[in-house]
């Protein structure tokens, strides 16, 4: 089954009318055996009604324990990111990941747990209506685009999701393994803010560009 056959097969996507209703569904999910070895089901946070939606790859230690998204070091650095940007992330942004449960050792999460988890964010998708979807690393550009694509090839480059405009680019994490995959991900957030003013706020306020 590819992403495509996924996404047009999922029955959880219709049934939910906010993002609350569906995260008292998602919370005690175990649908996978990644729920068996995690603290807490890290749903999601932020604006519901905001119009960027960042996926990440997975939650990682800090993130179990808290039950939050991107808390820990690369949560740090991507809090600064947004802030470049101008951007709040629990006014501008909401966030999730490609899996919603941490995978041992922080190893990156398998296909079949993607396919699993990836009718809730289907559903969180479809509630949210982001305009644009920033895709952080390549398990979340496989897990919604396509199971071979390369980051390193198709970041930077607007792409489209179920009518969504779709910038994929560099996790967090990889910018604190190699700190000069940081220009390359200010380009592409760069892009998104002035895609942001030409879709949702002419007069969005970014300090840097």
């Amino acid at each position: 089954m590819n992403n495509d056959d996924l996404v047009s097969k999922s029955s959880y996507s219709s049934k939910y009318q906010n993002i609350e209703e569906l995260k008292k569904k998602v919370l005690p999910c175990t649908q996978c055996g990644l729920r068996q070895g995690c603290s807490k089901v890290v749903f999601g946070e932020g604006n519901p009604d905001a119009g960027i939606m960042l996926i990440g790859e997975g939650p990682g230690e800090e993130e179990d324990k808290l039950g939050r998204p991107f808390v820990g070091r690369a949560g740090q650095l991507l809090d600064k990111i947004l802030e470049a940007g101008g951007y709040d992330r629990f006014k501008h942004t909401y966030i999730a990941n490609i899996v919603k449960c941490r995978p041992p050792k922080n190893r990156i999460p398998l296909p079949e747990e993607r396919l699993t988890c990836m009718p809730w964010l289907v559903a969180q998708l479809e509630i949210i209506e982001p305009k644009i979807v920033i895709l952080l690393g390549a398990t979340a550009l496989q897990g919604l685009i396509d199971p071979n694509a390369k980051i390193t090839k198709m970041r930077g480059e607007w792409l489209t999701w179920q009518n969504k405009l779709v910038m994929p680019t560099y996790h967090p994490a990889a910018l604190l393994r190699n700190p000069q995959l940081k220009k390359p991900v200010w380009d592409d957030i760069r892009k998104v803010v002035a895609k942001y003013r030409e879709l949702i706020d002419p007069a969005h306020v970014s300090p840097y560009c």
